[in-house]
């Protein structure tokens, strides 16, 4: 048995590996523009009613929060979610688009951390 020289590579499986990163770059560049994705938050096409006993949780745009129309601050507000049902209760979150997404967070910590199986995010169409 006689030993072939190897003198030759082949590149097409080289080629094909390139073309899927390309791919893949060109895909995710269109997202690191800037270092955030464009979105017009909160609007949503779909529309419910919300039934007469949800309690109203907001947040306006210069991050204060709301319960019931009162305002509050985060530890008020935890201790009168503390006082709700969390499987019975439907709780309403309504967030101004321009308030920091933080705020918006940290009251969805607190409802999960509670239980709260029923949330409704209000937002406009």
């Amino acid at each position: 048995m006689r030993k072939r020289r190897f003198d030759q590579i082949n590149v097409v499986p080289f080629i094909d590996i390139v073309l899927v990163l390309l791919v893949i770059v060109l895909a995710t560049a269109t997202f690191i523009t800037k270092n955030e994705l464009p979105v017009d938050l909160p609007k949503s096409g779909s529309r419910s009613k919300i039934p007469p006993k949800s309690i109203s949780v907001t947040i306006d745009k210069e991050g204060n929060y709301f319960f019931q129309k009162r305002k509050v601050t985060l530890e008020e507000l935890k201790t009168a979610l503390d006082k709700l049902d969390p499987l019975k209760d439907l709780i309403t979150l309504n967030a101004d688009q321009k308030s920091q997404f933080q705020k918006f967070v940290s009251v969805i910590d607190i409802l999960k951390k509670r239980g709260f199986k029923k949330i409704s995010i209000i937002t406009s169409n």
